[in-house]
This record gives C-alpha cells, structure tokens and sequence, in this order.
C-alpha cells in the first residue's frame, strides 16, 4: 500500500512553524499510511497462521486433544524445521533493519509483508495450544488495548521519551528471561514474564507512536516522497511488533489451553 499523499514530498513543507496546518495534513496521512500497512501485516500473519494450522490435518479427540497430524503437519510442528520457523522471524528483523538506505521502497514493502507471512507460519503453533474462542477473544482484547494506547501517545502532551531507555532495559530483560525459560522451563518464570511483557509492550505502544509522530514533525520539512514511504513501513513495523507481542502476552495469561 503505497503511501503517495504528495504533501508528503520534498519542499511541500519548507517552513515548518509557517506550515503547521500542511504539517497536520500530511502527520494524519503518514500515521494512516503506517496504520494500513501494520493492518494488512497483520491480516497476513493471521490468515497464514490459520492456513498452516489447516493444511496439517489435525485431528482431536472428544476432549479437544490433538492425536494426529498429516506429513505436513509432522514436518511443521514436530521436527527439527520448527525451530527454524521459530526463529525466522527475529532473524529477518535483525536484516530489515540492516543497509536500509540502499533498498527501494517497494522492496522495503515486499520485506513487511515478507516478515508478517514467516510471523504467521511461527504463530501457528498458538492453535495446537489454545482454543480457538479463547484465542478470538484475546485478539479483540489487544487490538482494543493497542488501539488506546497508541492513541494515548498520538494525543498527549505528555513526553514519553523518559520512559524509552526504562521500556528498552526492561525489553532485554525479558528477551533473556524468555531465552532462560525456553532451555529451563518454569510455569512461574512464564506468568513472571507474561505480566511483565503485558506492561512492558503496552507502554512501547504509546511510547513508539510518539516517537513516529515526532519523527515526522520535526522532519517534514526534508522528506521526499520515498523516505515517507519507508518511513511508514517502518513504523508499520514497529507497532506491528507491539501488537503482536502484546496479543501473545496477554494470550498466555487469558488463553484457555486444550
């Protein structure tokens, strides 16, 4: 979805405190442009994760436990290639955010949708867990929670940049929890971690939709055209990642498991 509002091109803002209303149109444009491409990712991670989970031939017993599997669904979830689909998708983030300058924009667009595809073949997993009312409901429940939230950070006056370098530190934090319960597991590590990611990815909502809506006043007057565009899949990126993270948080401690 290309984000081609031409008040977004180069020189159309040239005195920033003279275009403040200009600045407003194109802030609104270049926040929706990042909203529709978070959207679409996300509709692709959901229909290839549901799309996986179909295609393996589950078969469950009266009591809703899964006791077979087609080839596929073998190959997916029960040999070594899971570990690959696992860790796939950090991996593509780490080279997304690597030599960005040199990419096109819509190679930086194919890349998201690329990225959101691989984070729906690893999530697919959440579907041999959960039930699937249970995982519904916890996706309206986070899609509500971003919503505020990254409302909130649009709107206040407030300056949440005091609360990055904490979000950050507390971000390591748990990716290295998270490393030590996947080699040691602990029920109480994972609550542990749960309420700590439910907080720590809310405020990153605010936090990150902030900082994209300052990005673009402070720089409007010097984007061209296709700057803005891969500056909003960019940010179409980063709020992705907040939401997903939030909705699998806050599914390990509201999903009802098979």
């Amino acid at each position: 979805m290309a984000f081609n509002d031409p008040r977004f091109s180069a020189g159309t803002v040239s005195d920033v405190r003279a275009g403040a209303p200009a600045i407003d149109q194109g802030l609104r444009a270049f926040m929706l442009a990042v909203y529709n491409h978070m959207t679409l990712g996300v509709a692709i991670t959901g229909l290839v994760a549901l799309g996986a989970y179909m295609a393996s031939g589950i078969v469950v017993n009266e009591a809703g436990k899964i006791v077979e599997l087609n080839s596929f669904g073998m190959f997916l979830f029960n040999s070594p290639f899971k570990w690959v689909v696992a860790f796939a998708p950090l991996g593509m983030v780490f080279w997304m955010n690597m030599g960005t300058e040199g990419r096109s924009v819509q190679t930086t667009r194919v890349l998201f949708y690329v990225f959101s595809a691989l984070m729906g073949l690893s999530l697919s997993t959440i579907f041999l867990v959960y039930t699937h009312g249970s995982i519904a409901r916890v996706f309206f429940i986070s899609a509500a929670s971003f919503g505020a939230l990254s409302l909130y950070g649009y709107t206040t006056k407030r300056n949440l940049s005091a609360f990055g370098a904490f979000l950050m530190m507390g971000l390591v934090g748990l990716l290295l929890a998270s490393l030590v319960n996947l080699f040691f597991p602990s029920g109480m590590l994972t609550f542990i971690i749960s309420v700590a990611g439910v907080g720590i990815f809310a405020g990153l909502t605010a936090y990150d939709t902030q900082m994209l809506k300052s990005l673009y006043v402070e720089n409007a007057h010097s984007f061209s055209r296709d700057e803005g565009e891969k500056l909003a899949v960019h940010g179409a990126l980063t709020l992705y990642l907040d939401f997903i993270n939030l909705f699998i948080m806050l599914l390990r401690l509201l999903g009802d498991r098979r």
